[in-house]
């Protein structure tokens, strides 16, 4: 009779590409909203429920990173500036949302800020607002996984999201980032 070792690996230790990595659209939506909702009882104004969105995202986000970056790619992170934001515009959103996001652009005016846009985020798709927050964005709760990915990466940025050909996300990094990703080029 041999004894062979047979090493179980736990749900934490297997990679996440296995199986079906997705969730039924009814029940996301029905979640989110109840989320929703539970900020908003516990919200008096429309930017204190943006900011506790904010929070909750900021909170997914950071366990986004473990999730990707120790599991998936060993602990390899990206160093560069465009690769990073590259990374989030299509895999991060792929791996949340089943596609890219859909446009990525340097602004004009100031060399920290990029805007990245999605016509009809999932977040909004099915949250009805009432007239007296018209301006709710739910994609603000996206913003705060958003910068939560980057600042754990790194890049600390600040990352709000606006009603603009459907939603808009700035992420605007701090100087050190842009100049630490200036020195880099430079070698």
């Amino acid at each position: 009779m041999s004894l062979t070792s047979r090493t179980r690996l736990s749900i934490l230790d297997k990679p996440l590409s296995r199986g079906k990595g997705e969730v039924s659209l009814s029940c996301f939506a029905l979640l989110f909203s109840e989320v929703v909702q539970y900020c908003q009882n516990k919200s008096q104004t429309v930017p204190e429920l943006q900011n506790r969105l904010h929070d909750l995202g900021r909170k997914v986000g950071s366990k986004l990173i473990d999730l990707y970056f120790v599991r998936e790619r060993n602990g390899k992170r990206e160093i560069k500036l465009v690769n990073i934001l590259v990374f989030v515009k299509s895999t991060l959103w792929k791996a949340l949302f089943g596609r890219e996001a859909d446009k990525l652009e340097h602004s004009n005016d100031d060399e920290n800020t990029y805007y990245l846009m999605e016509k009809d985020p999932l977040v909004n798709r099915y949250i009805s607002v009432p007239r007296d927050k018209s301006s709710l964005n739910c994609a603000v709760f996206i913003a705060g996984i958003v910068e939560a990915v980057l600042t754990g990466t790194g890049f600390t940025a600040k990352v709000t999201a606006h009603w603009h050909k459907g939603t808009t996300y700035m992420v605007k990094f701090d100087d050190a980032v842009v100049a630490r990703d200036k020195q880099l080029e430079e070698r």
